[in-house]
């Protein structure tokens, strides 16, 4: 596997780190991914709509007093992931096998 396989939208640090949550989750509050990552609202904010547009996550909104939003991994969103980290996985062999 080459470095043609990683996915450029999912590649981005903060959101490996988003997905990485959301593939081991039903889903995540925005709160929580924010604390979790460190990142401030803004943030957040921006990374979440990157993967949502790509349509990797689905973003769901409770308006109102005590509002809150949450994001959840589409399927194609967790086969984007793991395809990702079988080419990060595949660059590691490759590269820890060539080691004398």
């Amino acid at each position: 596997m080459s470095h043609d396989a990683l996915d450029p939208v999912i590649h981005a640090p903060k959101r490996l780190a988003a997905m990485a949550v959301l593939a081991n989750s039903t889903s995540a509050s925005f709160g929580f991914l924010r604390d979790h990552l460190g990142v401030s609202d803004s943030d957040l904010s921006k990374q979440m709509s990157t993967l949502e547009r790509a349509g990797y996550v689905k973003v769901s909104k409770i308006r109102g007093p005590g509002g809150t939003t949450s994001f959840q991994i589409t399927k194609a969103g967790a086969a984007a992931f793991e395809r990702h980290l079988a080419a990060l996985r595949a660059i590691v062999d490759a590269t820890t096998s060539q080691l004398p």
